[in-house]
């Protein structure tokens, strides 16, 4: 243990560091939030760009023809495994790329992770834009995948990382704002695109290189986290960079604090092994079924296929397009929402207000379509309004809920010992289960029908209760003291702070 340095005690206030919110910690995290910048455009441009004729005519050819088939069934005309592996390989290298991320974040630095995010990301740009077959879209994807994988990885460690305690929550979410802003701008861009025949779909993945160009050259800009560099015995440089992200000298007690646990972290030599201890339990099932059920609200699946989803209940082209738009602009003012509550309400009040929400939107757009949508005909135009409508109602509460504190969690309740291995399961559960969804949503669309959308409403039921009986509330509690203020509270998790406390008084001989 550090020289002064007096851990709080079980039920003692937690503690205050002094420090304000500097207008150098915002540009930073705005800077490093554009990783979710990538993120979030990829997500909406796939969507866009696998429902433009262009593209589906260049490369899945049977696709358009069955797009165009006058009695194709509604449900099944976009049901091809190509055309959802171009959209899901990307997760499939993201959730590879996580656990080499989680090494290159601990032993050179979350801002060489960023850097080297960017690069892969250009790279992969470069070759989906310039596609003349479906290899090089696909090893495109794979490329882009690795920036993803990366970037997920350190951005979210980053923004938590140099945050002050008391806004920990509404910084973090710059990441998720960032993302649906990528989202939104990659849903007008399709809508303009798709009227640039013949080749809008290669400007609308050619534009995925400003996000990464923006990161790359920001990242040339923004510090080394204090954590990082103390973690990696840069000592005065870490408390450097500490003063003026905080806009004071007097940051004595978290110094101490980080260097106290970065001195507990260099006694862990293998991170990965430590995740299997009592004590690691806890953050590490919270943050994989976090990401299980981030992308098993059906949230990605609306996302990536919304002009696909449109176009199935009978919207033409730019008019499914600009449905696309108006979800997207619903999601980016929710993050926002999401922003300015999290550190007031907390986070479980905002999970549990989106479940019940995001229920009632589920089950009442799987009703509509069950009723309404059959296999050859077109939705009433007034009833795919209601069908827009909740899609928003859902969205919407997805966006102040489970995607922003999916992310924000997990990156601020692993202790640093185990922060950036813990933090890579949850990357890879994301990323794993995102790829599961991309590939078998429109198959499963096919076979399940509107079934598809009561489906997804079981799994909201059990976040629901997920949520009220085994997630904590980590509002305002500082990073490196979660386990004496919120784990050692837990009716539930305390038990397994009990086992490592039991283990390591026999290892003492006591």
């Amino acid at each position: 243990m550090a020289p002064g340095v007096v851990m709080p005690r079980s039920g003692a206030p937690p503690n205050e560091f002094e420090g304000r919110v500097t207008i150098y910690v915002v540009v930073c995290g705005i800077i490093a939030a554009t990783g979710g910048l990538m993120f979030g455009y990829d997500i909406g441009i796939s969507g866009g760009v696998t429902s433009m004729d262009d593209f589906l005519e260049k490369f899945f050819h049977k696709v358009y023809l069955k797009k165009h088939h006058a009695r194709e069934d509604n449900y099944c005309k976009f049901d091809n495994q190509g055309l959802q592996l171009f959209t899901s390989s990307l997760y499939l290298a993201a959730l590879l790329t996580s656990f080499l991320a989680s090494k290159t974040c601990t032993r050179y630095g979350r801002k060489p992770t960023m850097q080297a995010a960017s690069v892969f990301f250009l790279v992969g740009t470069v070759l989906n834009a310039a596609a003349v077959n479906l290899w090089m879209l696909i090893i495109g994807r794979l490329l882009l995948g690795v920036g993803v994988g990366c970037a997920n990885q350190a951005v979210p460690l980053f923004l938590s990382e140099i945050a002050p305690v008391k806004l920990r929550g509404a910084l973090n979410i710059l990441f998720q704002l960032m993302v649906t802003i990528g989202i939104l701008v990659a849903n007008l861009v399709n809508y303009k695109a798709s009227t640039i025949h013949p080749s809008g779909w290669r400007l609308a993945l050619g534009l995925a290189g400003v996000p990464a160009a923006i990161l790359c050259i920001g990242s040339f800009i923004i510090p080394e986290t204090p954590t990082s560099l103390i973690e990696r015995q840069e000592l005065d440089q870490g408390l450097s960079v500490l003063k003026k992200i905080r806009g004071t000298d007097n940051v004595s007690l978290e110094y101490k604090e980080i260097l106290q646990a970065s001195e507990l972290a260099k006694e862990v030599k293998h991170p990965f092994k430590n995740l299997r201890q009592p004590s690691s339990r806890p953050p590490l099932v919270i943050a994989v079924l976090m990401q299980i059920f981030q992308q098993f609200t059906g949230i990605n699946a609306i996302m990536f296929y919304a002009p696909v989803l449109f176009q199935t209940i009978g919207f033409k082209n730019d008019a499914s397009l600009l449905s696309a738009v108006i979800t997207g602009t619903v999601n980016v003012l929710c993050t926002i929402v999401s922003i300015v509550f999290v550190d007031k309400a907390g986070r479980k009040i905002l999970l549990l207000s989106a479940c019940i929400l995001m229920l009632i939107a589920q089950t009442t757009i799987g009703g509509v379509l069950h009723a309404n949508l059959k296999a050859t005909n077109n939705l009433n135009h007034s009833v795919a309004i209601v069908v827009v409508v909740f899609v928003c109602v859902f969205v919407g509460s997805f966006a102040w809920s489970w995607g922003p504190l999916g992310w924000l969690i997990p990156s601020e309740t692993f202790p640093l010992e185990t922060r950036t291995a813990g933090f890579s399961f949850a990357v890879s559960s994301n990323m794993l289960f995102t790829f599961i969804i991309a590939q078998a949503f429109l198959s499963m669309m096919c076979h399940m029908r509107a079934s598809i959308f009561f489906f997804f409403s079981a799994w909201i039921v059990a976040m629901g209760l997920f949520v009220v009986f085994l997630l904590p509330e980590t509002k305002n509690v500082p990073i490196d003291e979660m386990i004496e203020r919120v784990w050692k509270l837990h009716w539930y998790w305390k038990r397994y702070m009990d086992d490592d406390d039991k283990l390591e008084k026999i290892e003492r001989g006591g």
